[in-house]
């Protein structure tokens, strides 16, 4: 059956989207939805010496394409300094919104104790209260899990 949901991707980093959802984006580009996603910082600052600046934003282009997806857009906040920016990433938001109007939006689990991803789903919250809102669960970063229901997609290769 084919779909033609716009989902909307948000990771508050350049690997939490495709770790976090990467089976659910692959069969939703699979069963015909358009996946846009969104990194709101390539965590340049983050990288080891003797690492390039770009590592992880190269790595984000290959994983997204592996998946499927053609639309990538990476923002330039600065890691682990969100919420100092809070009001900018729900501008950003916002403009998604009125740009992409998406049916669907993935962002981390409300469980999700990392200050960024906290930051990203708080206002994702904010700015698509309207709309259908999944989060996705990064283990390392959730104390507990609580499941409304559960998808279960393995990526074949």
């Amino acid at each position: 059956m084919k779909n033609n949901k716009v989902i909307l991707v948000l990771a508050p980093h350049t690997d939490d989207g495709e770790l976090g959802a990467g089976g659910y984006i692959h069969q939703s580009i699979e069963s015909g939805a358009s996946v846009i996603y969104v990194a709101f910082s390539d965590c340049k600052d983050s990288i080891p010496d003797g690492f390039e600046k770009d590592t992880l934003f190269k790595e984000c282009e290959k994983a997204t394409k592996i998946l499927g997806i053609n639309d990538v857009r990476i923002f330039d906040f600065p890691v682990r300094r969100f919420s100092e920016k809070r009001q900018q990433i729900l501008d950003k938001l916002i403009e998604l919104k009125n740009e992409l109007n998406p049916d669907e939006i993935l962002t981390p689990s409300t469980f999700d104790i990392h200050q960024d991803h906290h930051v990203v789903t708080s206002e994702a919250i904010r700015a698509f209260k309207n709309r259908t809102i999944l989060g996705y669960e990064l283990p390392w970063n959730c104390l507990e899990s609580k499941s409304n229901f559960l998808l279960n997609y393995l990526l074949r290769t």
